[in-house]
């Protein structure tokens, strides 16, 4: 039986509440809606025939929010009692939107003049993630993206970044400057000494090879950091 298939559990009154639900977001807006109403109604779109309301305050509380819940892996939802594929595809399919949104707004204009949104779309994709992921954002000669590139993921505590893939791989994009990013899973964004040791390497390989660093920035739950307003580089 498919999860679209599932019959509805007793007493559930799917059509009234959801229609309830569908007409507040129509009059109010996204605001209008309670964060487990968001993951409830997305969540009746891929599974029509049952309450939803159970599953998606579980899922909130297993994540520890929306963030947690739409950047979650695949294959963490999918372990959940009453998640398939469809259901986690729902979730996915929202992420994704919401991420091409973000970037789309990065992109449309030199990202230092632009911090803000780069930062709404780094926070979205990266501050709930469980592994540490390092990422490196190219950019061209009017500080254009080039490339938002996934360098490489980690434990839950440490991913390597290697200064000489960093540099060869800005080299082969023809780019003229870099911004790093990771994140932390902890949700603390201060940095490491192991952090500043890294970046300071990059920092002087860069200079070598007249590629500008202009900034490193560690994403978590809790904020961020960034090593150029720290005085770090």
């Amino acid at each position: 039986m498919s999860e679209s298939d599932a019959p509805a559990g007793p007493g559930h009154g799917g059509t009234g509440h959801r229609a309830r639900l569908r007409q507040r977001l129509a009059d109010g807006g996204p605001d209008a809606l309670l964060d487990h109403e968001l993951i409830e109604y997305l969540l009746a779109l891929a599974i029509p025939r049952r309450d939803t309301k159970p599953l998606a305050k579980a899922l909130l509380h297993r994540f520890g929010g929306i963030g947690g819940v739409l950047t979650a892996d695949w294959r963490a939802l999918a372990r959940e009692p009453g998640m398939g594929d469809t259901s986690v595809a729902a979730i996915k399919i929202a992420q994704a939107a919401a991420l091409r949104l973000l970037k789309a707004k990065v992109v449309e204009q030199p990202v230092l003049s632009n911090w803000d949104a780069l930062l709404d779309y780094l926070r979205a994709d990266m501050a709930f993630l469980t592994v540490e992921r390092v990422r490196v954002l190219h950019l061209n000669s009017r500080n254009m993206l080039i490339r938002d590139e996934h360098m490489g993921d980690g434990s839950v505590d440490e991913a390597a970044i290697y200064t000489r893939e960093v540099i060869k791989r800005a080299i082969d994009l023809g780019a003229t400057s870099l911004i790093l990013v990771h994140n932390h899973p902890s949700g603390a964004p201060e940095p490491s000494q192991q952090d500043i040791a890294v970046t300071r390497q990059i920092v002087d390989a860069g200079k070598r090879l007249n590629i500008v660093v202009h900034d490193h920035i560690i994403i978590g739950s809790q904020g961020h950091s960034s090593f150029r307003a720290l005085g770090l580089m």
